[in-house]
């Protein structure tokens, strides 16, 4: 500061902070030689606190409200002065202005993913980004701890250091949440409700609170988002034949839309031979009435008499009941894996359900399936 200076802080007598800014959270009052005039105006507004420091020790701390700078307002500074000339002269003091309203622009995410352990998908890495409000709650250990001498402290300079604690406390948070990883959307709230509380209690000694934790939004990885996504297709199927049908329906449209894969072409002939048997089948009663009455014919010799039902069977996958299943079905489940030797199957006319390999008309079916494999010691 130049001459000017010097010579505008002996008329200037209103030491007041309007913050024109979003993000300062800390602004030290200019003053030439920090020299304060006695009886100074002080102006603390609303969502302000102002604190005094003499000679690197905070003095006093004044909460909103205006003041006029005395021995009586000041008693903390006076004794730390010793003041020997009346009190009438300027003294030195540094004046911060500390904002104490919330600021709900900060923004966290997880940079790498959160492993968890879920009851239902064993170890899963957990991405979550979100908001949160924080304010100064303690001016005094703000600029003990973290806002020092800086004469302008931003919340760009403490976001990072925030960021980085609430990342350290998401991981445990959503792990003793107790919540499955599938509820998890149900309950952000109460787990941002419970990482505010955290957050607030570990921010204590620098003097920030932490009023407002949201979770925007917690994601999987992509292949298991797509197991989610392929088990709910099995859920919405049904039964294993119910699976491989829409499989295969799938496979066909998937097919129908590529060019030059020939699927399209033969599901059309498909479809024109299927048209063209279901209008033969409704012209064939037309014909048959306006056609005349044909000549008794001979009755025919006697054929052999009509193939065996098959035997209708059931199989346990996964504690559900599944089928029923004819023969080359069963050699069908043998080679895709589904039915093994431990696999319980029934059908009309057994007692209960019993392994396969102990009903003697699938155990010829399980002959080229080795048997479980010994535990080794």
């Amino acid at each position: 500061m130049g001459l000017f200076d010097s010579i505008r802080g002996e008329f200037i007598d209103i030491v007041e902070w309007t913050d024109d800014s979003r993000d300062t959270i800390v602004w030290r009052f200019p003053r030439h030689d920090n020299e304060i005039k006695m009886g100074a105006r002080l102006v603390v507004r609303e969502s302000q606190t102002a604190v005094f420091v003499n000679e690197g020790r905070i003095a006093d701390v004044f909460q909103p409200g205006t003041y006029t700078l005395e021995t009586q307002n000041l008693p903390l500074l006076a004794t730390l002065k010793g003041w020997k000339y009346g009190f009438n002269s300027p003294f030195k003091a540094e004046v911060y202005f500390v904002t104490t309203r919330q600021f709900t622009d900060m923004k966290w995410g997880t940079q790498n993913p959160v492993i968890v352990r879920d009851p239902e998908f064993g170890m899963v890495r957990l991405r979550a980004f979100g908001a949160f409000a924080a304010r100064v709650v303690d001016p005094a250990a703000l600029l003990r701890e973290l806002a020092g001498t800086d004469p302008q402290f931003r919340t760009e300079e403490v976001q990072e250091y925030l960021r980085q604690l609430i990342v350290g406390k998401l991981g445990s948070a959503l792990a003793n949440s107790g919540v499955p990883m599938l509820d998890l959307a149900t309950q952000q709230d109460a787990i941002g409700v419970k990482l505010a509380g955290v957050l607030t209690q570990e921010l204590t000694p620098v003097g920030i609170a932490v009023p407002k934790f949201i979770i925007e939004n917690i994601s999987l990885p992509p292949e298991v988002e797509q197991a989610i996504d392929t088990r709910s297709r099995m859920g919405i199927a049904g039964n294993l034949d119910q699976y491989t049908q829409f499989q295969a329906a799938d496979a066909l449209g998937a097919g129908a839309r590529t060019p030059g894969s020939g699927v399209g072409e033969g599901m059309g002939l498909g479809l024109g031979m299927a048209a063209g048997q279901r209008m033969a089948a409704g012209l064939a009663p037309q014909q048959a009435a306006a056609a005349p009455a044909p000549a008794a014919a001979p009755a025919p010799a006697a054929g052999p008499p009509p193939l065996p039902a098959q035997e209708q069977w059931f199989v346990g996958v996964n504690g559900a009941q599944q089928g029923p299943y004819d023969s080359a079905a069963l050699s069908g489940l043998v080679g895709a894996g589904t039915l093994t030797r431990e696999t319980l199957v029934w059908k009309d006319g057994m007692a209960g359900w019993l392994p396969a390999d102990q009903v003697p008309g699938i155990s010829r079916l399980l002959g080229s399936v080795p048997p479980p494999f010994p535990q080794q010691g």
